[in-house]
């Protein structure tokens, strides 16, 4: 099985991380697609940036779309980009609060009007987030983000998550599977998508498990799969 392969916010170590020039850096080098991060300014503008404050220390959430930085892009212009080049996404909504924001159904319209939604998938470590992006758009596939130190609950119970969401893959930090993993994941009928994957050996090791996407911060080590 070949895995999609996906540039973790673009290509990290050679550009800045979630902008369109790191992004078209990835396809170029040959990935699938990208993954990125999906927050919302004071004047409601989506934008893609992994951290809720630039990096002078500005928060996101107090500003306007004429403040942001030229490196910034929106959602609407990744969205374009896809679109022309055919990209698969990653779409990340950022954990900002427990009850959803409007930026759920706004990202899924984008991503509806942008003809989309067979090329995209709309992750969260928030599964409120997921559960109401499955309300407004099921048609569009959700993925359940978990990590040993920060997920809700117990790990044993995401398989519960996973179904109530009606989610389409799980996305475990790599550290987390195995072969119990990844027959429990195809017991449920879920893909499984995992992160960040920077070592070679890990990314022969997943392969062979049978994950179905990689997401990683260099394309060269990615590439290994194929």
């Amino acid at each position: 099985m070949t895995p999609l392969l996906l540039g973790h916010r673009g290509t990290p170590r050679l550009h800045l991380e979630n902008t369109m020039r790191g992004f078209q850096a990835a396809l170029d080098a040959g990935l699938d697609g990208v993954e990125l991060d999906v927050r919302r300014l004071k004047d409601g503008t989506l934008v893609i940036h992994h951290d809720p404050a630039l990096k002078d220390g500005r928060a996101l959430p107090e500003l306007v779309a004429a403040e942001l930085p030229e490196d910034v892009p929106t959602l609407e212009k990744v969205l374009s980009w896809a679109a022309d080049t055919g990209a698969y996404l990653n779409v990340e909504i950022k954990y900002e609060q427990a009850w959803p924001d409007d930026r759920v159904a706004r990202t899924l319209d984008a991503i509806r009007a942008h003809g989309l939604g067979q090329g995209v998938i709309v992750s969260s470590f928030n599964p409120l987030l997921l559960a109401a992006a499955r309300r407004h758009a099921p048609e569009i596939e959700r993925g359940f983000l978990y990590h040993r130190t920060y997920t809700f609950g117990p790990l044993d119970l995401v398989p519960l998550v996973l179904r109530g969401l009606g989610a389409a893959a799980a996305h475990p930090h790599h550290t987390l599977i195995d072969a119990d993993l990844m027959a429990q994941a195809r017991a449920g009928g879920w893909r499984v998508n995992t992160w960040t994957v920077n070592n070679p050996a890990e990314v022969i090791r997943l392969q062979a498990l049978g994950v179905a996407a990689l997401i990683g911060d260099l394309p060269e080590v990615l590439l290994v799969s194929r």
